[in-house]
């Protein structure tokens, strides 16, 4: 058996990451302020403080975010390169698997 290429568990991580609508709408928030502390964050979704430090851990380990503390506050912000990475290899990925499975004749 092959073994499992580290840009499949790369990419693997980071569609976990991708795959809450919680952490979506996290995404979204962060990209449109800049600079928002957590208690910010935790205002774009109806959850609680808990649950969202778990979103942001998770989003955090799959480095799609990054964290800078600002006095007792910690503020977040898109990590544009890791995701620019992650749709490169998302699309070598999917791309080979689309191509290859399309009917010549399909509309």
């Amino acid at each position: 058996m092959k073994e499992i290429l580290p840009e499949d568990k790369s990419l693997a991580l980071a569609m976990r990451a991708l795959s809450h609508p919680a952490r979506l709408a996290i995404l979204r928030y962060l990209s449109s302020i800049q600079k928002p502390c957590c208690g910010d964050v935790m205002s774009c979704v109806d959850l609680a403080q808990s649950t969202v430090s778990q979103h942001l851990k998770v989003l955090l380990e799959a480095g799609l975010i990054e964290r800078k503390g600002q006095g007792t506050k910690n503020c977040y912000s898109i990590c544009s390169t890791e995701f620019e990475k992650v749709r490169a290899l998302f699309d070598e990925t999917v791309s080979p698997l689309t191509k290859s499975h399309i009917p010549e004749n399909a509309e």
